[in-house]
């Protein structure tokens, strides 16, 4: 059977190779005659891979050397909504958020548990479809915190403040996805499930030295030090998604890191939004200046071709093309792993709708 074409936001499309690599560890990883589901995590080859991991995802991210350190965590990013504040605001202190979409609001709301939480801008009235701009952050704030792509809307953060204080980033949707100075953050944090690999972990890139200093005590499962402490084994890793997400880098460092897909990503979305601009059947949802590379979000101008579209795009073996409640119309999801012909074939059933109607 054909493979479909994966454009769903998360859990999502993941390399071929990376499927048949650990689809064959599940049948016996590293020649062992056993499992990568039944290996001891403390097992000389389950050490390796965990090392080579944290490596190369700083190595990926052009911060080798520069005092960072990369754990994998469980818990997902929203496990992080709470982490980060744990970890770097003091008792009675505040943090600045920017809330550009639905998870930057989870943030927020996890944020205000801890103290005083600053929006320093909000694009919710308009229903996120644009990044708010021209915003002053405190600078006596703790840590300021923002969402560099919002799956949901489309948008992505295209630069960032620069700022005395820490800066915490989520970069679940987009991390790996382009080439940026990752030193300007102080942690990032991303849910392994879009451009990574398999639910089920998260990885938390961390600047050691902003560490320990709010003066709270933290419960150690919450607490970065001691899972850094730990070379991110202080309880059982998942096994299984942090092999696949090693797999996931490996590939891309083969590819030619960051900088090769991030040409490949644009190639991509230019392809796919000068189609939505093109055809006079659809328009895109987000601002041009805002618009996403990972996320592409757009309606029909006409609902009346909506059941047409959608027949014609499952003809075509595309899957996971449905919108988010919150904005409607259509999401296609063009991460990492998905092929520009993938992306063609999207294009190809647009431009077919517009001749049959």
């Amino acid at each position: 059977t054909m493979k479909k074409h994966n454009y769903s936001a998360g859990p999502c499309i993941l390399p071929q190779e990376v499927f048949e690599k650990s689809a064959q560890a599940i049948l016996d990883f590293n020649n062992s005659g056993l499992s990568i589901l039944e290996i001891s995590h403390r097992s000389k080859d389950f050490v390796a891979v965990m090392e080579e991991a944290r490596a190369l995802a700083l190595d990926l991210l052009g911060l080798t050397g520069k005092g960072y350190q990369a754990l994998f965590l469980a818990g997902g990013a929203s496990l992080e909504f709470i982490m980060a504040p744990y970890n770097l605001m003091k008792e009675g202190g505040k943090a600045a958020y920017l809330d550009s979409g639905t998870w930057a609001s989870a943030a927020i709301k996890e944020a205000k548990t801890f103290g005083e939480t600053v929006i320093v801008a909000s694009s919710k009235e308009q229903n996120y479809n644009h990044i708010p701009k021209g915003y002053t952050v405190p600078e006596d704030a703790d840590y300021f915190h923002c969402t560099s792509n919002n799956t949901i809307f489309g948008t992505q953060m295209k630069e960032f403040p620069k700022l005395n204080i820490p800066i915490v980033c989520d970069m679940s949707s987009d991390i790996f996805s382009r080439v940026l100075d990752f030193t300007q953050f102080d942690i990032i944090y991303a849910g392994a499930q879009k451009n990574m690999g398999p639910a089920g972990t998260t990885l938390v890139v961390v600047k050691e030295e902003i560490l320990g200093k709010n003066g709270r005590v933290i419960p150690s499962m919450l607490d970065y030090a001691k899972h850094i402490k730990a070379e991110s084994m202080y309880n059982t890793p998942p096994v299984f998604p942090v092999y696949t997400s090693l797999l996931t880098l490996q590939w891309l460092k083969n590819l030619g890191g960051v900088a090769a897909i991030e040409k490949i990503n644009n190639e991509k979305a230019a392809l796919l939004y000068n189609e939505i601009d093109r055809n006079p059947l659809f328009r895109g949802t987000a601002a041009v200046e805002d618009r996403s590379n990972m996320n592409v979000t757009f309606l029909l101008n006409d609902e009346a071709h909506k059941d047409t579209f959608d027949a014609m795009w499952k003809a075509a073996n595309i899957s996971g093309l449905p919108g988010h409640r919150s904005v409607g119309g259509y999401r296609a999801s063009i991460y990492n792993a998905m092929p520009i012909e993938s992306v063609q074939v999207l294009v190809d059933v647009m431009k077919a709708l517009e001749a049959a109607v």
